[in-house]
């Protein structure tokens, strides 16, 4: 590996592993992805959420390449086989504006790599082992 610095972005499990596999296309959130990230590099960190009994670790390298905002529920949902979001997943469309985050697997990091940096969804100048 490269002595190059990535950005980490935090991403719950199961939904990681959704990623990893090619299975979840799109991320979705409730706020359009900054500039700044788009099309760049980064190491998806791998987070336990509330079912997990592990570290955040770095699991994958992948990119973002497009963002769009959802423009009502309908819209949102005739999208779930690309983000995988149902009415009953605790990430549903509620009351604020959703957003799709067009992702792109780069590469897997196996073994996964723990993480000491810490970050509530970013973590920025991570290094991955040689």
């Amino acid at each position: 590996m490269s002595n190059q610095l990535y950005t980490g972005i935090n991403i719950q499990w199961p939904i990681s592993q959704d990623i990893a596999s090619g299975q979840k296309v799109v991320e979705t959130r409730t706020y359009p992805i900054p500039e700044i990230y788009l099309n760049k590099e980064m190491l998806l960190v791998e987070t336990p959420g509330p079912k997990g009994k592990f570290k955040a670790r770095i699991i994958a390298i992948i990119k973002f390449t497009e963002c769009h905002e959802y423009k009502n529920k309908k819209e949102f949902y005739n999208d779930s086989k690309k983000h995988l979001v149902t009415k009953d997943s605790p990430w549903a469309w509620k009351d604020k504006k959703k957003f799709g985050w067009k992702v792109e697997f780069i590469k897997e990091i196996s073994p996964p790599q723990e993480v000491t940096q810490r970050g509530i969804v970013y973590r920025t100048k991570m290094k991955l082992k040689s």
